[in-house]
């Protein structure tokens, strides 16, 4: 009997062990083939959708070359542009009556606090990237402005002190110097940034909300923007907008083609949250290359000043006006007192026409070409005073009257007055 039983018991333990054997088999085979059963799940659902009879292929080898060089070149950028690339960490003074009184939120600001001091520090910065060999490092403006302490970081650890040496706040550029052997200094390969075209991989490396060293990727999504450069009245034209992301801690370093190359220096986005939104600009390194030498002088780089303000005309003002709905300008809204407009007899807006509910002011001359080059809007007037004049150059515009009368007008340039005067 005791026999029996024994043998009962080892033929349904060796009966559990198989199961568990079999099903531990089942397991494991349904892991090794579920990518090859899910792949041709999802190539007969691609079929039925499409009606075709062929199984949806899957990338080929050139696909998965394409790929591949896709990732080397993100990969050779980022390893061959590091050693370029700083991380800037600012100590500013702050100024307690210039703090606005509510945060993002529209709560009270912390830092306005009874106990607040008068005046007291905080701590920020951005990125940037190395100019030469003499140790100049570009940044943005914004960065740097008012800091009472600047420290650069390299990728390798180096931490070094350094100099404010110039800014331009209009193009929101500026240059510190630190003080290396030129041997341990890596500077950018400068690219030409009047030759991007919309669509081509463009490469942003920084130190988004305080993550060392980051790169992101994404393309030229325009070329040609106007923008503010929030630190002056006047506008950054041919700006370059990008979709790779930018964000808090990127401004100042790098906007970067697929061969390495600088086409410029990251420093506003488009958003209502603060963070990236998709939209990202960059001052383009054609300006760079022109304000920068002029910093590293020691001097203060000065714009053609034409003294007017002005807008787009507009098919409806076009209208008003008796001219051609197809008419492109810029009108003249104001001109500045004693400015290089107003010498020249320039007539700005002097009457507000309503319409629809709407006002809008007419009058004021509208400036249709500069120097022979078509005028279509106000950014094409900007564009050609900031990369094609010096202060005292003469130029001509041609404009149209408030009377409709088609002259040339002839305007000897100034200089662009600074927020000091």
């Amino acid at each position: 009997m005791k026999n029996r039983t024994l043998t009962l018991y080892i033929a349904i333990s060796i009966s559990v062990v198989a199961m568990l054997v079999l099903a531990l088999v089942a397991f494991t085979g349904g892991l090794l083939l579920a990518p090859y059963l899910n792949a041709n799940a999802q190539a007969a659902n691609i079929s039925e959708l499409t009606g075709s009879a062929q199984p949806a292929k899957f990338l080929s080898a050139d696909d998965v070359e394409v790929v591949a060089a896709y990732e080397r070149a993100l990969i050779d950028v980022y390893r061959d542009s590091l050693p370029s690339v700083v991380n800037i960490r600012v100590t500013q003074a702050v100024e307690r009556d210039s703090l606005d009184g509510f945060d993002f939120d529209g709560n009270p600001h912390p830092d306005l606090d009874p106990g607040t001091p008068e005046r007291f520090f905080n701590r920020g910065g951005g990125s940037g990237f190395v100019w030469d060999k003499k140790g100049h490092i570009v940044t943005n403006f914004h960065v740097v402005d008012g800091a009472t302490d600047i420290e650069v970081i390299f990728a390798d650890d180096t931490s070094v002190k350094a100099e404010f040496i110039g800014g331009d706040p209009d193009a929101d550029l500026a240059v510190v110097k630190v003080d290396l052997p030129a041997g341990k200094l890596t500077p950018v390969s400068l690219g030409n940034s009047d030759e991007l075209q919309v669509g081509q991989l463009s490469i942003a490396i920084g130190n988004p909300f305080g993550q060392d060293f980051t790169i992101t990727s994404g393309i030229i999504s325009g070329v040609g923007r106007t923008i503010r450069s929030g630190n002056s009245p006047f506008s950054v034209p041919e700006v370059i907008q990008t979709d790779a992301p930018i964000n808090p801690g990127n401004s100042g370093g790098p906007l970067l083609t697929r061969e390495g190359e600088v086409i410029g220096i990251n420093t506003q986005i488009l958003s209502r949250s603060g963070s990236s939104s998709g939209i990202g600009f960059a001052v383009p390194i054609n300006i760079a290359k022109r304000v920068v030498p002029t910093l590293i002088d020691g001097k203060t780089f000065e714009y053609a000043w034409l003294g007017i303000s002005g807008n787009n005309l507009t098919a409806e003002a076009a209208e008003f006006r008796d001219l051609p709905v197809d008419t492109r300008g810029a009108i003249v809204m104001g001109v500045a007192e004693d400015g290089p407009a107003e010498k020249a007899g320039l007539q700005g807006s002097d009457e507000i026409v309503e319409t629809d509910g709407d006002g809008f002011r007419v009058g004021g001359d509208i400036i249709t070409a500069i120097d022979g080059q078509p005028v279509n809007d106000m950014d094409d007037l900007i564009t050609y005073l900031v990369s094609k004049t010096e202060p005292g150059d003469e130029i001509t515009l041609d404009v149209i009257r408030a009377n409709g009368d088609r002259e040339s007008v002839e305007v000897t340039l100034g200089v662009r007055p600074s927020l000091d005067n």
